[in-house]
């Protein structure tokens, strides 16, 4: 129970089966108190309820985790919100100790040329801005505790590598290198660790709608798109949410505590570098 007596909020993360809810269930099996933070409702055209945690089920996620839970609605893009996010955490379970930055846009893709100002504000506001807001809302907590922390951001494989129709996404994603490895140094002073973590394809259910999309523009079905994906894969498959949530528990552990700043790619071999 590495992280009996750990408190940590989890962004985007009140979907089931999401890349969330098992950064969450991990954390809670090795005994965190977990917040569960999602928007809780549609908010305007680039938060549909086909694609956000609403309330009812941040609930059924929370209710699902093997440990004490909590949950709270929260747009990333209100610094506001953000800080009540991390107000809850202390006030609620009494402390904050990991901050996971998981939510994000991932179903904005379009070709360039179709890419509007609105579909740009709205994936930097959401990956980049809200990280920020969440990283820096954390860090105020954990430095006045004064006992470290552990901050960890949701990057992709798209923070290393591009790819087409999302390049609001990629620059999203670009954008969390340089900001873990500027502020782990301000933040290292304090024993808090900043670092991200690079997925390669998850089939999550944001996966699943950026599978069909991507067969469709390549004119092929699914399941040839499928294994097309594996075969580029030295490790023969794509991501699995486990996959994820056991790099962002090594991350938050005392095993990883002089590691910070780093961008831990978890591609199966796919992105070597």
């Amino acid at each position: 129970m590495k992280f009996a007596g750990k408190v940590a909020v989890i962004t985007g993360s009140g979907r089931k089966q999401g890349l969330g809810e098992a950064i969450a269930r991990r954390l809670s099996d090795e005994g965190a108190t977990v917040v569960i933070a999602d928007i809780g409702g549609s908010r305007d055209s680039a938060t549909p309820d086909a694609m956000i945690g609403a309330e009812a089920e941040m609930r059924e996620v929370a209710e699902s985790m093997p440990g004490s839970a909590s949950t709270f609605s929260c747009d990333v893009r209100d610094p506001d919100q953000v800080r009540a996010l991390a107000a809850h955490a202390v006030a609620a379970h009494g402390s904050l100790d990991i901050w996971v930055n998981n939510a994000g846009i991932g179903y904005i893709m379009k070709p360039l040329g179709e890419v509007s100002a609105d579909d740009w504000r709205a994936v930097i506001d959401v990956n980049l801005t809200g990280a920020w807001f969440g990283l820096q809302a954390a860090a105020e907590v954990m430095i006045a505790q004064g006992k470290g922390g552990r901050i960890v951001n949701i990057a992709s494989q798209a923070a290393k590598s591009g790819f087409m129709h999302a390049q609001a996404y990629t620059a999203s994603k670009h954008g969390l290198v340089g900001l873990v490895r500027s502020a782990s140094i301000e933040l290292g002073a304090h024993g808090i660790t900043v670092n991200n973590v690079c997925p390669n394809h998850v089939t999550t259910g944001l996966g699943k709608w950026q599978n069909e999309h991507f067969a469709a523009v390549q004119g092929i079905s699914v399941e040839q798109y499928l294994k097309n994906m594996a075969a580029r894969i030295p490790l023969g498959r794509p991501g699995r949410p486990e996959d994820t949530a056991n790099a962002v528990a090594f991350l938050c552990s005392a095993e990883a505590s002089y590691i910070t700043g780093e961008s831990m790619n978890v591609s199966g071999g796919e992105e070597p570098h």
